[in-house]
């Protein structure tokens, strides 16, 4: 163990573990594969913010970097955009999902301060054990916020899906049969299609609601048509459009909440990791955070999403049962060479906004599903009135976005529904804990 990187030593069959290695060849293909494999949702959240995709996939290569160095190459892992961030960051903008962001600047200052206050739990973590983080925020409240996050963001995927704009405000049927499409095509390839490719619903699915789309639309006058001339104008390499942060204290009340998402994402991921590697991966729990954090810093300081560890990519690792560090490098170097392609930047530019919304409606109803699976994972108990009250507060406070003005700043549903659902939750606790 000698040394704060591992030395991979050379692996040609079975399992491949964190510090142990496969020949260049076959560690460059896997690095391409978790690529796709992050692909379609690392570059649907920024659309949906109004961000350059560009950017986000230019800066989730340098996050994953970040977080390769933090945790000395010892947890494999690749970061992405968070969905976590959606909400807060299209509430305090004001901004429609999958338009230009108008006040992006606020939403990058947002992140910034969220990447703060990460980086602070990990250095926290670090010195004190995680211990306190797992009694402050118990599986029944991860859930309850989880499930808060999503039933936030389905009024944002329903006008998307229906093609609602300002010069269409009732939408039309076109768009609404494509969103259908979109993630019918979607759960069809994560059901029903062969191998890898079931690991890539988003970026098949999407493809496919893409194709039905311009062919319906630019062939038979079925919709506004797709304009290339974007992509053909665009050079193949060149700088993406970086953004300046803004900091306003308002909109750093509503985004920094995030945290409480983002942490509870990366403790599932390491303890999912450590399970099917058969380590222990606890000890780096706080160097974990730590990077992340500062990974979300950077990528916010640009003009980046906020970032977390990928689920797609342990999907792909429990499949091929390959958790070797080094792969990691190389998908992060491929995503920074595709952030720095302005017509590859062009051509995620023409996905149109009924494929955008049926994507949105799946991604964001799978936010509020996981909360289902982390109840069930660790048998959470509805019929102790606790959770149940807890749990139901949380949800109707997302769904109906309740907005609570605090000293002058204004939550809104997600920051209501987390805030007071830790409240809350310790609050029925007092006598219990007394006792």
């Amino acid at each position: 163990m000698g040394g704060y990187f591992p030395r991979w030593r050379l692996k040609t069959q079975g399992q491949v573990l964190p510090d142990e290695r496969l020949p260049a060849a076959q560690t460059a293909v896997l690095g391409l594969q978790h690529v796709v494999a992050m692909f379609g949702s690392t570059v649907l959240a920024p659309i949906l913010m109004g961000f350059d995709p560009n950017v986000s996939i230019l800066f989730s290569g340098i996050s994953t970097l970040i977080f390769f160095v933090a945790v000395g190459g010892r947890v494999p892992s690749y970061l992405g955009s968070s969905f976590a961030f959606i909400g807060p960051v299209l509430a305090a903008t004001a901004a429609t999902a999958g338009a230009p962001n108008p006040d992006i600047g606020l939403a990058l200052g947002g992140i910034i301060a969220a990447g703060a206050l990460y980086a602070l739990i990990g250095l926290v973590v670090m010195a004190a054990g995680h211990g306190w983080i797992e009694r402050l925020m118990p599986p029944v409240l991860t859930g309850a916020i989880v499930a808060a996050i999503g039933l936030v963001l389905a009024p944002i995927a329903i006008a998307s899906a229906s093609g609602v704009g300002a010069d269409n405000p009732e939408g039309d049927q076109i768009s609404r049969w494509i969103a259908i499409l979109t993630f019918v095509a979607v759960g069809l390839v994560a059901v029903y299609a062969p191998g890898m490719a079931r690991r890539l619903p988003i970026l098949i699915g999407g493809a496919f609601a893409y194709l039905a789309y311009t062919g319906l639309a630019n062939g038979f006058n079925l919709g506004q048509p797709v304009d290339f001339s974007g992509v053909s104008a665009a050079p193949w390499f060149g700088f993406p459009s970086f953004t300046a942060p803004a900091f306003s204290v308002s909109a750093i009340t509503l985004i920094a909440p995030v945290v409480v998402i983002l942490v509870a994402e990366n403790l599932g991921h390491i303890k999912a990791i450590g399970a099917m590697t058969g380590r222990n991966l606890d000890p780096y729990l706080g160097r974990a955070f730590l990077g992340d954090g500062l990974a979300t810093m950077v990528s916010g300081a640009f003009g980046g999403t906020g970032m977390t560890t990928y689920a797609e990519n342990m999907g792909v690792m429990a499949v091929t049962r390959i958790f070797s560090t080094l792969i990691f490098l190389v998908a992060a170097v491929v995503a920074i060479i595709l952030g720095f392609s302005p017509k590859f930047g062009a051509l995620i530019q023409t996905i149109p906004g009924p494929v955008i919304g049926g994507l949105s409606i799946v991604v964001f109803g799978l936010i509020a599903a996981t909360a289902g699976r982390i109840w069930v994972e660790n048998k959470v108990d509805f019929a102790e009135p606790r959770n149940l009250i807890t749990v139901g507060v949380a949800l109707v406070l997302g769904a109906g976005n309740f907005k609570l003005a605090v000293a002058g700043f204004t939550l809104d549903g997600i920051g209501t529904a987390t805030i007071g659902a830790i409240i809350l939750y310790h609050m029925l606790g007092w006598t219990t804990q007394r006792n």
